[in-house]
């Protein structure tokens, strides 16, 4: 299990339209906000990642950088990009089952025609620049994620208050 003040795995990924995507490479102001999602079956994950792809401006004047990042093909994460309308959050591709092991995202086995064999359910992270972990919450289906209106929220009074991470114990 990551715990907060932990180093998380460095990650890289391929994304869509973009060169490749490594989190060691990131150099937010405060946080990267990495979101695991499930893949181009769901719609859930439709809504949410236009939610943030809306809210990418004030996640940056935050100094937060945002990523999506999913273990469907090349060509299954241009499509999502592509209909979901998907602006400007960078959407990354390829992710191992085993990579999302490392994460601790949970794994399920497809059981409607649509979907891949195996993918992962969503996660969302919040690291430091240092790779240390800030919060997580992870999730066993597509159900129960945080609203990013909340997360700013948060995010703004973490960062005004220097808020440590929890859950490290």
């Amino acid at each position: 299990m990551l715990k907060p003040r932990a180093k998380v795995p460095d990650l890289t990924v391929n994304t869509v339209g973009g060169p490749d995507w490594t989190l060691s490479e990131q150099s937010p102001e405060n946080f990267t906000f990495v979101f695991f999602y499930r893949g181009y079956h769901c719609p859930i994950c439709r809504k949410y990642l236009g939610s943030i792809d809306r809210k990418l401006d004030e996640l940056s004047a935050l100094g937060i950088d945002a990523v999506a990042i999913g273990s469907d093909s090349e060509e299954r994460a241009t499509r999502s990009k592509e209909e979901w309308k998907v602006q400007n959050l960078p959407i990354g591709y390829g992710l191992s089952i085993e990579q999302a092991r490392q994460w601790g995202l949970y794994v399920s086995k497809g059981i409607k025609t649509d979907e891949p064999e195996l993918f992962s359910e969503p996660g969302l992270f919040i690291v430091r620049p240092n790779l240390e972990l800030y919060a997580a919450s992870i999730q066993t289906m597509p159900f129960t994620r945080p609203s990013i209106g909340e997360l700013m929220g948060g995010f703004s009074y973490i960062i005004q208050n220097d808020y440590p991470g929890r859950g490290e114990a």
